[in-house]
């Protein structure tokens, strides 16, 4: 879908932004932050969001001379594109997520919540691994966070936590596994009959 999107938006960068300001329509955001957030190349940002300023999609304003920007939840056709965006399963076309193995030496990558359009879900992502590089685990979330355009809720755990939550039949983690999920890593052996057995 982001595909899609970035097909009937005409740029990556558009679809980020559009994406960005319909996940987040309260704040307020300066272009450094818009920038930095959506991972955007700064002539292009500021060219796509002043068109968006022509539209009225976002409201512009200046303040101690800063200018800062936030969405026109009065725009036109705001509900329909709150609708396309919260139809949008991020996940098949979610690059970043193919980073997550080498972060650290990963043995499951779970995830929900944003990814799916599942809003039920408490956690976007579930993690457990050792040896985990909190500089690449950083610059993981920050491209996945640009990708989708909302903070991600994630969850990083050993192994050894992971399989004595399991044991103790942690509710989150069960609620996680058993709700509907997508696995981008899963080295753990069993812990499909052990998910599905319980369902039964």
């Amino acid at each position: 879908m982001s595909e899609i999107l970035e097909s009937l938006f005409g740029s990556k960068e558009r679809a980020r932004l559009l994406r960005f300001f319909l996940q987040n329509p309260e704040p307020i955001f300066s272009f450094s932050e818009i920038v930095k957030k959506n991972m955007l190349k700064s002539g292009k940002a500021r060219n796509e969001l002043a068109n968006l300023a022509k539209i009225r999609f976002v409201l512009r304003r200046t303040k101690g001379g800063k200018t800062f920007y936030q969405l026109n939840q009065d725009f036109n056709f705001y509900p329909e594109l709150k609708n396309l965006i919260a139809k949008s399963n991020v996940y098949p076309q979610c690059q970043s997520l193919s980073k997550v193995g080498k972060i650290g030496n990963i043995k499951l990558a779970v995830i929900s919540g944003v990814f799916i359009n599942y809003a039920k879900s408490k956690a976007d992502m579930i993690i457990v691994g050792d040896a985990v590089s909190k500089a690449k685990l950083k610059n993981l979330m920050s491209g996945l966070e640009a990708e989708i355009g909302k903070e991600i809720n994630f969850m990083l755990m050993t192994m050894d936590e992971f399989k004595y939550r399991l044991n103790m039949l942690d509710k989150f983690i069960l609620e996680f596994l058993e709700g509907p999920h997508e696995e981008v890593i899963n080295k753990i052996q069993g812990l499909k009959r052990f998910i599905a057995q319980r369902k039964l």
